[in-house]
């Protein structure tokens, strides 16, 4: 929550005010583009088997490239959103003729199937159209070339390599290579006044840079649609956050319900706008009648990101990763760096549940009062301890944050107590003291005074620091590991 907003501030904000944004270049709701998002359709990928394959060395065989096309086709059907279009070449002119046949938006999966095959014809084509690739070599049979990837992609191509004998690989760069056109049919639904690094809040620089569109929620909206929310659909609402609690601390039933009129309210924006994600930079002024922390977490149960506190930093990152990972994040406070202990502090009072995916299980929650404002009714999740996490952030539209560690510790706050937030996460590091000393890596640069831009946070269950470096590779960006 936007805690650090002075009351005069807040009145100033009023509700889903500051449509204006960057001398007016964020559009209202209803004057969006009438296309409605197409992020749930497939996308095309064009894979170029490269060379020509046969029994010889270095090259791949018939037997192995028919391998490859069953696994494509497997990948194909458990990814979901995507096609792809599959064809051999070797030449400029057959490689151009694929690159056609697939769309001018399609990324490109280039498998090695021969000594030479990228760099005869193949990635000369790729590049001159300006196309991310990921590549795929098996080493020994995959050729040579792989040793070229490092080049190129000094000479500025987006470009990675999946050097790998584990044909799964095939899978995991589709899921990566996908990010980019989804992305581009991407419209995210956003309240002023923003957080973070300014050029993760400025229309035409998110567009430009990712393709992503950012929609205002016109003023006086939130109000008219919570008029309009069933009470029937509210009561039920309610009373699945409560079934489905482990218990209720400090709430009333009655602050339950208001939350769940927030939450459809929430999801009837969405709706409307064909909208693939929302951040909120007013919540603070929405608060007396109905708390938005459970809506915001339903909503990044159901895939659809939503970020607190303005912070267009973490929404970005908390969609490139659903898109990526089709895993929820938790956006958090960092409560600190515990040298002592060797852990990290993150924390909120808006936690998804289903960390590992829409279908995964939910974890468990009690229902409590916000910890700061002392009132409503927000989630507290209890994750799993020993879980590895992955903490990062897009900053600046250019760089991705990143460190990891181990669940070590959940608290479930003491009735009564009011400090930090609702849901946190106790990590295990590498080195406390050298994520301390190298906090933010250098890359916030002026932003650093930015409270938020500095504070915020995404955590994703697992180990993806590799994920990260293939994707910073095909989208252009920089790496900087804080530990």
């Amino acid at each position: 929550m936007c805690m650090h907003c002075t009351r005069r501030e807040l009145l100033e904000a009023g509700v889903g005010s500051g449509i204006a944004l960057a001398a007016g270049r964020l559009a209202a709701g209803a004057e969006a583009s009438g296309t409605p998002s197409s992020v749930r359709s497939k996308v095309r990928i064009c894979v170029v088997i490269a060379g020509t394959p046969a029994d010889r060395s270095w090259g791949s065989s018939e037997t192995e490239i028919a391998a490859v096309r069953k696994r494509l086709a497997e990948a194909e059907a458990n990814l979901g959103n995507v096609e792809f279009v599959i064809g051999q070449a070797s030449t400029v002119e057959e490689t151009t003729q694929l690159l056609a046949k697939s769309g001018p938006d399609a990324p490109v999966l280039a498998v090695s199937a021969d000594i030479f095959g990228l760099s005869r014809g193949v990635m000369p084509t790729v590049f001159k159209e300006g196309r991310p690739v990921a590549v795929f070599h098996v080493p020994v049979t995959g050729g040579h070339d792989w040793c070229l990837v490092n080049p190129w992609r000094e000479e500025g191509h987006r470009i990675t390599l999946f050097n790998s004998s584990d044909y799964d690989d095939l899978e995991r760069a589709a899921a990566l290579l996908r990010v980019i056109p989804l992305l581009r049919q991407s419209r995210v639904l956003a309240s002023p006044p923003f957080k973070g690094t300014p050029a993760s809040h400025d229309p035409e620089q998110v567009k430009s840079r990712l393709g992503v569109e950012i929609v205002a929620i016109a003023d006086g909206r939130y109000d008219e649609v919570m008029a309009g929310v069933d009470a029937a659909a509210t009561e039920k609402e309610a009373q699945r956050w409560l079934d489905e609690a482990k218990g209720m601390v400090e709430p009333t039933r009655e602050d339950v319900l208001k939350a769940a009129r927030a939450s459809l309210t929430l999801d009837q924006l969405i709706a409307e706008s064909r909208a693939d994600g929302l951040c909120v930079g007013t919540c603070m002024g929405w608060l007396p009648r109905g708390f938005p922390c459970l809506g915001f977490s339903r909503l990044n149960d159901r895939g659809i990101p939503a970020a607190c506190d303005g912070d267009m930093d973490c929404l970005l990152t908390m969609l490139i990763f659903r898109y990526a990972l089709n895993r929820a994040g938790f956006l958090g406070n960092a409560g600190g760096v515990d040298t002592a202990r060797n852990v990290f502090h993150l924390s909120h009072c808006s936690a998804p549940l289903r960390m590992e995916g829409p279908e995964s299980p939910a974890a468990p929650y009690l229902i409590r009062r916000h910890a700061e404002v002392r009132g409503g009714a927000v989630p507290e999740v209890h994750y799993r301890i020993g879980q590895e996490v992955t903490f990062t952030k897009l900053v600046h539209l250019d760089t991705l944050l990143l460190f990891t560690g181990k669940i070590v510790e959940v608290p479930e706050v003491p009735k009564g107590t009011e400090r930090g937030c609702r849901t946190e996460l106790v990590a295990e590091v590498k080195d406390a003291d050298k994520l301390l000393a190298n906090w933010g890596g250098g890359a916030l640069g002026a932003s650093v005074k930015d409270y938020y831009a500095s504070l915020h946070r995404v955590a994703y269950y697992g180990n993806h620091t590799r994920t990260i470096r293939h994707l910073a590779h095909l989208m252009g960006l920089k790496v900087v590991e804080e530990v």
